[in-house]
């Protein structure tokens, strides 16, 4: 073995790793139990993820209430239902949209009383009988049960009389009532830049390095100005990434003219899914913008992210198909063909039980194009723009040289056949052309590709043609 004498370094090359999102993340607007978290005013138009009930209790509560509290629902949908997460949320309820209560007499069984409304905020809370108010965590405690009401607890040894009954009770509770579409829609301060709203859109990507990939507003998206913001900002986010906005239609309508009811609203665009009417399942009212958004993760999941099969005719987690008003509605099989022929996404019940109906987008009937208009390649155009900028984003800044060039375009273009070897492309190329990229925009670095991409189309339409064929008869006389 040679020998050494002196100094030496020895430098080892790291490739860059591209960044990859492999899971579809839902963004939820509405409104939560805030009352029942540590700081409830940081718990207010902000993103907010959560991976399970417990870590979305911790952080927005949990009310059974889902028509006050309507973010409660997708946690439940997704986090107890479905088992799914990571969910990001925006609540628009503020601490200081209140009713207050005024102190009445309550009754104590065995030294505790639970209020029934919902929403009490405990800082609120005064508890006295008539002469003396007590104090919190000295005579007595607060705490939320698993349905979200406050309980008062009288401690032993306070300087609440033994065998004390009754007691003088005051409080506010939140006002979820105050909360309107505009409230939903939000807007950007000013002066500040303060975002809220479905502007804390722009937001997500910045605080979790994590895309959003479908915007939900459950019990807010039948509203047709809420649909539309919704699907205005699932354009361009941050300037680089699109989304695809799961909407309801209004779950008032009857289904014969719900089709119109859409057309006339403007829920026609091609980054948009409409879903109609509602749905129950053991009890519980649930918005199918919901469940479809359920649905389209649960899928997603087991194609390693990505989006490339339609959710229809999947499960989704529903016993009953409903208006808004409880009613149960029945819509014949060829009726749902109906709804989907103008771009509704409805439930149907076949022998596994319910699943989600429905391949089109918005934009269908005016457009009849499998990119505009079927929801899977919809959305694999939206996954394959999203990750072209997430996985070539660490090239941004480097010497433009033909290294750069060729590196980019061949690590595209393994990524591409890659996703054609799993079947999620029919085909893909990557091409760099020199009419794309004359001498004076390269000389001021900027680069020009082509992608190719080619995602499936569903198997919509299976058509048998079946035949009487008399010769089969011969068997019967054949020797």
């Amino acid at each position: 073995m040679a020998e050494f004498h002196g100094v030496k370094a020895k430098e080892v090359y790291q490739p860059k790793a591209a960044v990859v999102q492999t899971n579809t993340l839902p963004i939820y607007f509405g409104t939560a139990p805030i009352n029942q978290v540590a700081n409830p005013s940081g718990a207010v138009n902000r993103v907010i993820i959560a991976n399970d009930l417990d870590e979305f209790r911790a952080k927005l509560g949990y009310s059974d209430d889902w028509k006050s509290f309507t973010l409660c629902e997708a946690a439940y949908a997704h986090f107890v239902v479905n088992e799914q997460g990571p969910i990001a949320f925006v609540n628009v309820l503020d601490a200081n949209d209140t009713d207050t209560i005024v102190p009445a007499a309550v009754t104590f069984v065995d030294r505790m009383h639970t209020i029934e409304k919902e929403g009490v905020l405990k800082d609120s809370v005064t508890v006295a009988d008539g002469s003396t108010t007590y104090q919190q965590g000295k005579d007595y405690t607060l705490t939320f049960n698993n349905s979200g009401k406050l309980v008062i607890s009288i401690v032993s040894g306070g300087s609440i009389p033994a065998g004390t009954t009754s007691l003088q009770v005051g409080y506010k509770t939140l006002k979820p009532q105050v909360v309107t579409s505009s409230r939903i829609i939000g807007g950007i301060d000013a002066q500040t830049g303060v975002r809220t709203g479905l502007e804390l859109i722009e937001e997500v990507f910045l605080e979790t390095s994590l895309v959003p990939n479908l915007i939900v507003a459950p019990g807010w998206s039948d509203d047709p100005v809420v649909a539309a913001v919704m699907v205005a900002k699932s354009k361009d986010i941050n300037g680089l990434f699109e989304a695809h906005a799961v909407t309801d239609l209004d779950a008032n309508q009857k289904y014969v003219d719900i089709a119109a009811w859409k057309e006339e609203n403007g829920y026609t665009s091609h980054l948009q899914t409409n879903t109609y009417p509602m749905a129950t399942y053991k009890g519980r009212l649930y918005h199918m913008s919901t469940l479809v958004t359920a649905d389209m993760v649960a899928t997603d999941a087991q194609n390693e992210g990505v989006p490339y099969q339609t959710p229809s005719n999947q499960p989704i987690t529903a016993d009953g198909l409903v208006y808004a008003d409880g009613t149960q509605v029945r819509i014949p099989f060829d009726q749902a063909n109906v709804l989907n022929a103008n771009g509704i996404v409805t439930g149907i019940r076949w022998t596994n039980g319910y699943n989600a109906w429905g391949n089109r987008t918005g934009a269908y009937p005016e457009y009849t194009d499998a990119q505009r208009t079927f929801i899977p390649v919809r959305r694999m155009m939206s996954y394959i723009n999203n990750q072209l900028v997430l996985r070539h984003w660490q090239y941004v800044d480097d010497p433009l040289n033909r290294r750069l060039i060729e590196s980019i375009a061949d690590g595209a273009n393994i990524w591409l056949n890659g996703l054609v070897g799993s079947g999620y492309l029919l085909g893909g190329r990557v091409e760099f052309l020199a009419a794309d990229n004359p001498d004076d925009q390269l000389g001021n670095g900027k680069m020009v590709y082509r992608i190719y991409i080619t995602p499936p189309s569903m198997a919509q339409e299976i058509e048998f043609i079946v035949f009487y064929d008399a010769s089969y008869l011969a068997a019967l006389t054949a020797a």
